[in-house]
């Protein structure tokens, strides 16, 4: 799936996209990245059928499977949507629902020396990392090509300090939403003479 441009190999750029807003931060990254390289995006969501590691070998059921694979499609559609509104990226995205975990679904789609993987990272938790692997890291160690890392975007941190603030049901100051003022705009006087 490699093509020709101006002499110079071009993969896909494939990114992770779990509807969250650190994948929404990669995905923007990942469309802007292939606007570059005139290749196009792979916007991959990984899925698995619940209850572990029996249900997502074992097709045990056809109608769980398909159900949960539809869920996936679903929720990639939205987080498509969501990202660009009804406008689209301005480009050719595919969207790609895949069965399996989340870093070995995206190292298998990225599977060309040319392809650019982007990934969406933030700060984890302890018992986050003990629940649940890092993506980024197994892709970093597995990834037979090029893997793009994107921090968190600014309103990240906002968004993660209003639902401290929400789970601890700590008081909200509205000074901290409106913008800061300087004295001589709040009560319209000057300190210069004219």
């Amino acid at each position: 799936m490699t093509r020709e441009v101006k002499g110079d190999p071009v993969g896909k750029v494939v990114v992770g996209v779990s509807g969250s807003l650190g994948s929404m931060t990669a995905l923007h990254r990942a469309v802007g990245e292939a606007q570059v390289r005139d290749a196009e995006v792979w916007a991959v969501l990984a899925w698995q059928v619940p209850n572990g590691t029996l249900g997502s070998r074992v097709l045990l059921d056809v109608s769980l499977s398909e159900r949960c694979r539809a869920d996936a499609v679903g929720r990639l559609r939205e987080a498509i949507g969501t990202a660009f509104g009804g406008r689209g990226p301005g480009m050719r995205l595919s969207g790609i629902a895949v069965r399996g975990t989340p870093g070995a679904a995206l190292v298998h789609t990225a599977d060309d020396p040319d392809d650019l993987l982007v990934l969406g990272t933030g700060v984890r938790s302890a018992v986050r990392r003990l629940v649940r692997p890092s993506v980024a890291h197994y892709c970093l160690a597995h990834a037979a090509c090029p893997v793009l890392t994107v921090p968190p975007s600014p309103l990240q941190a906002e968004h993660d300090t209003m639902h401290r603030r929400n789970t601890w049901r700590a008081p909200l100051d509205l000074r901290e939403l409106a913008p800061s003022r300087t004295r001589e705009e709040a009560d319209g006087s000057s300190d210069l003479d004219v």
